[in-house]
């Protein structure tokens, strides 16, 4: 499995990549907001909306993989039956 990033990123569909990509952008976000010299009480709501964001995008990926993967399995057994 030698196969480079930019590779395995253009395999993936459109939704996928746009998630990983707001991901992504959130997740920095956060960081940067998490070390930015802001109020506590400032920077701490920013962290949790941002995280919440991130963890948001990241609940979304995974029904969508698994509501992904159910669709498969049905259309499978569905042809294993005939």
């Amino acid at each position: 499995m030698s196969t480079n990033p930019i590779e395995a990123v253009e395999r993936l569909d459109l939704d996928t990549r746009i998630q990983y990509g707001m991901m992504f952008l959130f997740g920095g976000l956060c960081l940067a907001a998490a070390v930015s010299p802001l109020e506590l009480l400032v920077k701490a709501v920013l962290v949790a909306a941002l995280f919440g964001f991130t963890a948001g995008l990241w609940v979304a990926h995974l029904v969508q993989i698994v509501q992904g993967a159910v669709a498969r399995n049905q259309v499978a057994n569905t042809v294993a039956d005939e």
